[in-house]
């Protein structure tokens, strides 16, 4: 019972975490038209190898479809991505950066780095390290779980 409860205490703080990056991100990018949510799917955008369909972003950065569809709608209206052919499917288009979003990405990293580097405090490479390894564990354990159905 000690390691179920651990685990729930582990989930609680990831999820006030969440909502605190989610304030703190808003307000980092507000002024190069991003929130959160925007610079969530044009990171995934900008750091792909290839361009991808909605449902491969949503699905990679573990988000809705219908709430990247609505974010990519948003961002494409703005001039922040386009749409492009997808030789593999004929109505799932591509969804690509423009220069504008492209300029807009690279302004909310120019800010990243430096807030990253302040939120590290005393906190070792090792220990972030340890983190990442536990996070992304549990993460494809729930992958997992919801690839057999068991949400």
């Amino acid at each position: 019972m000690k390691k179920q409860a651990a685990i729930t205490r582990l989930i609680l703080e990831t999820f006030r975490l969440n909502g605190r990056l989610l304030v703190v991100g808003d307000a980092l990018v507000a002024d190069v038209g991003l929130t959160s949510a925007r610079w969530q799917v044009i990171g995934a955008i900008a750091h792909s190898l290839v361009p991808l369909p909605m449902a491969h972003i949503a699905r990679n950065m573990g988000l809705t479809r219908q709430s990247v569809r609505r974010l990519v709608h948003e961002m494409e209206r703005e001039g922040l991505v386009r749409f492009a052919p997808n030789p593999h499917h004929e109505r799932a288009q591509l969804v690509v950066l423009t220069a504008k979003g492209k300029s807009a990405f690279d302004a909310a990293m120019r800010r990243q780095e430096p807030w990253a580097s302040s939120v590290m405090g005393g906190l070792t490479g090792q220990q972030i390290e340890i983190a990442l390894t536990t996070l992304r564990s549990i993460r494809r354990q729930l992958d997992d779980q919801a690839e057999n159905g068991i949400d």
